[in-house]
């Protein structure tokens, strides 16, 4: 018997393929000052471009893979639209108790699909659109300045529609920079856009500016080096309202000259039990058998650190030492630091 024919996706007849790259960003440390730039928000999510043709649609990752089972709320959400072909750029947040929760993106990513169900029900995500790359098939809009596609993305939310959300914009730089200087959690930083720009797949033709907190932490411990019997990073803690000290992450960032003097004056403050909360956990796969043990310290020293993101009550990266804090008492550093207002420049 001869093979039944496969259906072609509508999909792959767009004009614009499933395997385009988004556009990125640069980073850098402050904002154009001269005219001709747009700034929005950016927010911390998953990038990635939302396709539909006709009744199909598909959320393809920065990595090129596909997010669709992993989001089936904003699927639907995507196929409400009386657009029946588009391709949007964006961002997917989750909102928890009012502030954007990157915690609550990573659990979707998981393989069993009853989880993902309720979780799309409990804590649903939102797609929050920030360009427009196609709004009839075989008519892409790669080649328009920012500036158009701007206005055809403005065009495309003419109505509201539930799960899908126009990201806000400012052409005033004073007012972009207030974004930052709020410190907001739900704001990852600034992207900043020539209004002249086409679209450049895959290429950092945009600009950033991230937010960078700072936090007084408690130094309740460190490791050793792995090459030597210098201190490598300390440990940072932070007191709840119980009065139980936390880890909620580290700082590597010491010069090679301060390390032999301040070796000397953590190993003097060795003491258990260093934390009385939460405890450092096993480092990565390469740490040596040194580097994985950690020393406790007396709760006596405070170090002002810079970070960018708090996953639940941690650092999801390192930080930046900035200072020592002498003049600061350990008990002052709370978790009251990182409960920055919720408020964001844009309705999420």
């Amino acid at each position: 018997m001869p093979r039944a024919k496969q259906r072609k996706s509508a999909l792959t007849d767009l004009g614009i393929p499933l395997t385009l790259a988004p556009m990125e960003a640069l980073l850098v440390a402050e904002l154009p000052k001269e005219p001709g730039w747009q700034f929005e928000p950016k927010w911390d999510g998953f990038r990635c471009l939302a396709f539909r043709a006709k009744g199909e649609v598909e959320i393809k990752a920065k990595s090129g893979k596909s997010l669709s089972r992993f989001f089936p709320e904003v699927l639907g959400n995507l196929r409400a639209p009386s657009t029946q072909q588009f391709v949007l750029d964006g961002e997917l947040v989750v909102s928890v108790g009012g502030n954007l929760s990157f915690d609550a993106l990573q659990m979707r990513l998981h393989p069993a699909e009853s989880r993902i169900r309720r979780l799309a029900r409990e804590t649903p995500a939102i797609f929050v659109a920030f360009d427009c790359l196609l709004r009839k098939s075989r008519q892409p809009l790669l080649e328009r300045s920012f500036e158009e596609r701007r206005a055809a993305l403005e065009a495309f939310f003419a109505r509201d529609y539930q799960g899908i959300s126009l990201t806000s914009f400012t052409r005033d730089q004073r007012k972009a920079k207030t974004w930052l200087a709020r410190r907001q959690l739900a704001l990852d930083g600034v992207i900043a856009k020539r209004l002249d720009l086409p679209y450049r797949p895959g290429k950092r033709v945009m600009l950033k500016v991230k937010c960078l907190r700072t936090a007084d932490c408690v130094v309740g411990g460190f490791r050793y080096a792995s090459s030597d019997r210098l201190v490598g990073s300390l440990l940072l803690g932070l007191y709840d309202d119980a009065g139980l000290l936390h880890h909620v992450g580290f700082t590597s960032a010491i010069s090679a000259k301060d390390k032999p003097a301040l070796t000397a004056r953590l190993e003097k403050l060795i003491a258990a039990p260093g934390f009385t909360g939460d405890v450092p956990g096993a480092p990565s796969r390469w740490s040596t058998e040194r580097s994985a043990a950690w020393q406790p310290l007396k709760p006596k020293l405070v170090v002002e650190v810079r970070y960018d993101h708090v996953n639940g009550d941690r650092f999801r990266h390192g930080t930046r030492l900035v200072r020592w804090r002498p003049d600061k008492s350990p008990r002052q550093c709370t978790f009251e630091q990182l409960s920055t207002p919720s408020a964001a420049p844009a309705s999420v």
